[in-house]
């Protein structure tokens, strides 16, 4: 019967007759009873309930034809949590199963029994799985090992492990002949380890020589095995991690990309324990090809090696420092392959470089996908803020891609160009004009803001300043709370800068912000405002007025010793994710660069611990020049004393009714809930 016959939904008393129809003695070779355990096995894959028939299957046991055991035990696995009480009936068949002469029946017994975590099974299977690992056949061995590390992912069985002494038994079978028998005790140690409180894996120098020494026999599976479980060897002196990462480095070469994944992150780990800096160079040319390699996969496999990448290269950027070509966008690779690559593209950006990385980029900027177009702006924006000398470049290239009048493309182009004025101040003021050239075309709370920004940082250079914020002023209470605190600082800036031109605009900006506006910070800093320049107009001065920190690209740089334990995720959720797994697997356990005599200076100064930071990496914050105060203008334009008289324009401020008792007094600083009649946050 062909296979895609056997899957035609039937009901379980059919199957049932069919099962014990098929006990005739004629039946030469259990045909039918393979064929009604096919169809039993085929309706279970397709979710119809077939544990009614559990003493029917269980009683195939006795069969000694392989091809029945894998059926009936595939059942069993798939029904025994189920059906607790009845599957005590089986442990006689796996018992004798454990003892038969062919070994794959005594590891798919053994293998059986250790996905059904039951007392009663767990209880049977202390016996035979204590042979199992002494077994003469690796492929029992092999097997038993497996089955320790699920028998302690169980509660009952976790006990049973403690107790029997299992995990001695396993660190006795790393010394095994067999390299495929030593892999799935590594993997059996490791997810032991992962798992339990008082159990952790140590190797030592010995051992993980040992353990490399079988990777050439091993399968692809078996070599992440190992080389996973060397992360657990803590190198004690330099030339210990110098030759385990030469020997392992030939792994790199692998046609596997787990396999070169997994040596690369055992390499990155082992270099924190080098001080040669010749061999880490040389080590670090070996990862490049590898990795580069990796990008001529599918698409899939391209994210899982760009989201690495990303990590290793902001840790060892000599590894692809001059590869950046290798990572320019091709015309089908998938949105997010894009975006990955951007952001590797901008890290590896340098002064020998940037100009055909913006060139590359410019080209982006033309493309039909809006996030990708955004993200290219954006990127040089950030490479004007990165190199210094390629500011100007920049510059021109925003203005050229502003030109084409691309409403995402110019409110990206005016987001980044604040920055840039931010991080060059008194540099590219003159294209102003050219930004307020496109004040119609904002309509995202992002670019407003910066746009807003630019108007109140240079409103004693913008002559209509104060028109183009009455403008924005005009909507106010529809704008989101980003836009309405970027509108109040402008015009209070607008106000400082130039009196006159503002001093009815401030009132009513204000007024709205504290009596109109429902957003508890929005009404603070309004209050904050009003009583500052009420007060003390030469404090309001320094204080808004006040240099702002330069903004620099290291704020987007991850730290090193978060760098050092994400590395050590390499090739898993949390390299992709770029969190440590224990954030989003509740299971998962954090891992730490363990700390020794052969940790070389740089990563023991940025060294993390399982109790926090090491001290050798607290710092005491570098301290800051004193900012020069302000000297506050004597020309006309310049705020004088609120008590001065009525030509004042601080004047305007005291009439606003923020209280009974007018704008300049203060009645309680008691919060009063809203609608009251002295509606004050303070």
């Amino acid at each position: 019967m062909a296979d895609a016959k056997l899957f035609t939904r039937g009901k379980a008393q059919e199957l049932r007759d069919e099962l014990r129809g098929a006990n005739d003695k004629r039946d030469k070779g259990f045909l039918r009873k393979k064929t009604a355990l096919k169809k039993i096995v085929a309706n279970m894959t397709m979710g119809n309930d077939m544990s009614p028939l559990f003493p029917d299957v269980v009683q195939c046991m006795q069969i000694q034809v392989l091809e029945i055991k894998k059926m009936v035990y595939l059942y069993l696995v798939n029904y025994g949590r189920l059906r607790p009480e009845e599957v005590t009936s089986a442990i006689g068949g796996f018992l004798s199963d454990c003892a038969d002469r062919n070994p794959l029946i005594r590891g798919l017994a053994i293998r059986t029994m250790s996905s059904i975590p039951l007392p009663p099974i767990v209880k049977a299977l202390i016996d035979p799985l204590r042979h199992a690992l002494q077994d003469q056949d690796p492929y029992v061995r092999k097997t038993a090992a497996i089955a320790v590390a699920k028998l302690y992912a169980s509660e009952p069985g976790r006990k049973v492990v403690e107790r029997e002494g299992f995990v001695g038994m396993l660190r006795d079978l790393l010394a095994d002949h067999n390299p495929t028998v030593v892999a799935n005790c590594v993997a059996a140690l490791v997810e032991i380890s992962e798992r339990g409180d008082d159990i952790v894996l140590k190797l030592n120098g010995n051992v993980a020589g040992k353990l490399v020494a079988a990777l050439g026999e091993c399968s692809e599976w078996g070599q992440i095995y190992i080389l996973d479980s060397l992360l657990s060897f803590v190198p004690q002196t330099h030339l210990e991690a110098e030759q385990l990462a030469e020997r392992i480095s030939v792994r790199l070469q692998h046609a596997n990309s787990a396999v070169v994944l997994t040596t690369i992150k055992v390499v990155l780990y082992l270099m924190n324990y080098m001080e040669d800096e010749v061999l880490m160079r040389v080590l670090e040319r070996k990862m490049g090809p590898p990795l580069v390699t990796l990008l001529s996969s599918g698409s899939e496999v391209q994210y899982v090696g760009l989201r690495n990448i990303l990590l290793i290269i902001q840790r060892r950027p000599a590894i692809l420092q001059n590869e950046v070509k290798v990572f320019f966008c091709k015309y089908n690779d998938p949105i997010y392959v894009k975006l990955a690559k951007l952001e590797i593209m901008y890290r590896l950006t340098r002064e020998e470089n940037v100009s055909e990385v913006l060139a590359e980029l410019k080209e982006y900027a033309s493309e039909v996908d809006v996030d990708f177009v955004r993200k290219a702006v954006r990127s040089i924006g950030r490479l004007a803020i990165k190199i210094s000398s390629s500011s100007d470049q920049c510059i021109q290239t925003l203005l050229n891609l502003m030109s084409t009048k691309i409403s995402y493309v110019v409110q990206e182009a005016i987001v980044v160009i604040k920055d840039i004025f931010r991080r060059y101040p008194n540099q590219y003021e003159s294209i102003i004009a050219t930004l307020c050239e496109n004040l119609n075309v904002l309509d995202e709370p992002e670019a407003k803001s910066a746009m807003i920004w630019i108007l109140g940082q240079y409103s004693d250079r913008i002559e209509n300043s104060d028109e183009l914020l009455e403008d924005f002023a005009f909507t106010f209470k529809e704008e989101p709370a980003e836009v309405q605190l970027a509108l109040l600082t402008a015009v209070v800036k607008l106000f400082i800068r130039r009196p006159t031109a503002a001093q009815e605009l401030l009132p009513k900006v204000l007024k709205l912000a504290t009596e109109e506006a429902e957003n508890p910070d929005l009404r603070d800093r309004g209050f904050m405002y009003w009583r500052l320049l009420t007060s003390n107009p030469t404090a309001a001065r320094d204080i808004v007025l006040s240099d702002k920190p330069v903004i620099s690209t290291e704020t987007d740089r991850m730290d090193k010793g978060m760098l050092d334990q994400l590395l050590l995720q390499t090739g898993t959720l949390g390299s992709i994710y770029h969190k440590n797994p224990n954030t989003f697997i509740r299971t998962a356990k954090a891992r730490y660069l363990p700390d020794s005599p052969a940790l070389n200076s740089s990563s023991k100064r940025h060294l993390i611990t399982p109790s926090g930071v090491s001290s050798t990496s607290i710092r005491s914050p570098p301290s800051l020049p004193a900012r020069p105060i302000s000297s506050i203008p004597t020309d006309t334009e310049s705020p004088i004393s609120p008590n001065g008289g009525s030509s004042d324009p601080y004047g305007q401020l005291s009439d606003l009714e923020f209280v009974n008792g007018g704008g300049a007094g203060y009645q309680t600083d008691i919060p009063r809930p809203r609608g009251a009649d002295e509606d004050l946050l303070f």
